[in-house]
């Protein structure tokens, strides 16, 4: 089968795109590219249309969410009602202080909190609260940090102080936390960095740049975007040792994420941390907060008392949703 000069060009694409195609003895005049046979070449018509197909889904689902969350946004700009006790008020001639609201008596289950990603709020969780909530967690809480924030360590201080107050409120003395995309990021320095594997228990992550994203340069004018890029000073503290940490990390990562920039930077991989890396298929950065078939895989690692460590170093298996 003759490979013309104008294909030349894709077969690099489809070796990384299609691991499964073996490499075989190279084609000539193409230094340095692994080789390809015939039945395989044969082949990629077949799969980069299967591809194509995957690709335009996700792509029209990650659409049809984008919509539907610019619709929510606006009702995910103010902080949510904190629950607040009150007791029933008794005549007195005398005032007194009125005794300090007692604590809600503590639940099975840790409270979670839900902290959303760049430029958004938590409205961005309004499907997976909802599956949450009817599965047995009803302490449920979001953190809405401003998006003129410009530091992730300033926003870590933030959720710190907002676990403190939910754990003095509810009596509880751990939570778990489910961070989407920089949310994941601000959540892993409140652990790492502030001693928060004191009171989180799992954190889970979704499409979080652990290593670093190179995706849209021109983002590089807002200071928490510099921070999420690869070898800032930020992402250099979260690499450094983290001995005896008690957070159990569980990281979803997609393999069509066009945010995460290479893919692989939303996989963990730290050597003191217990780390479960879940790759995802089929869909984008967007819909991993929103699609039911991941809010499964996330009510599983929160219910899960010790997830399995990913300490291969593989990143197979995980969820496919296409």
């Amino acid at each position: 089968m003759k490979v013309t000069t104008a294909a030349l060009p894709l077969l690099p694409l489809c070796q990384r795109l299609l691991p499964g195609l073996p490499g075989l003895p190279r084609l000539p005049g193409l230094p340095g590219l692994p080789g390809l046979g015939l039945s395989e070449l044969a082949a990629l018509p077949g799969r980069l249309t299967g591809l194509s197909l995957t690709l335009l889904k996700a792509s029209a689902l990650e659409a049809a969410i984008l919509a539907g969350h610019l619709l929510l946004y606006p009702s995910g700009i103010i902080q949510e009602r904190r629950p607040v006790c009150t007791l029933p008020t008794t005549q007195s001639r005398d005032p007194q202080p009125s005794p300090p609201p007692p604590r809600l008596p503590a639940r099975t289950s840790p409270p979670v909190v839900l902290v959303h990603g760049f430029i958004d709020n938590r409205s961005v969780f309004l499907l997976l609260r909802r599956s949450l909530a009817q599965h047995g967690r009803h302490q449920i809480e979001s953190l809405n940090y401003s998006p003129l924030t410009c530091d992730i360590r300033t926003a870590a201080e933030l959720l710190g102080r907002h676990v403190e107050e939910i754990c003095e409120r509810t009596g509880c003395e751990r939570v778990d936390i489910v961070g989407h995309s920089l949310g994941g990021l601000i959540a892993r320095y409140y652990v790492q960095r502030l001693a928060g594997d004191l009171r989180v228990r799992t954190l889970v992550t979704l499409g979080t740049p652990h290593t670093g994203t190179r995706v849209v340069p021109l983002a590089n004018a807002h200071p928490i975007v510099r921070q999420m890029r690869p070898g800032s000073a930020v992402l250099e503290e979260l690499a450094r040792p983290s001995p005896g940490c008690r957070t159990q990390f569980v990281s979803f990562w997609s393999d069509l994420d066009r945010v995460m920039d290479p893919l692989e930077t939303a996989c963990l991989d730290h050597p003191d941390l217990t780390v479960q890396n879940v790759r995802v298929s089929g869909i984008g950065h967007l819909a991993l907060p929103v699609h039911p078939a991941v809010a499964t895989g996330i009510r599983q690692a929160l219910d899960t008392d010790t997830p399995e460590a990913d300490t291969t170093g593989k990143r197979d298996g995980g969820l496919t949703v296409a």
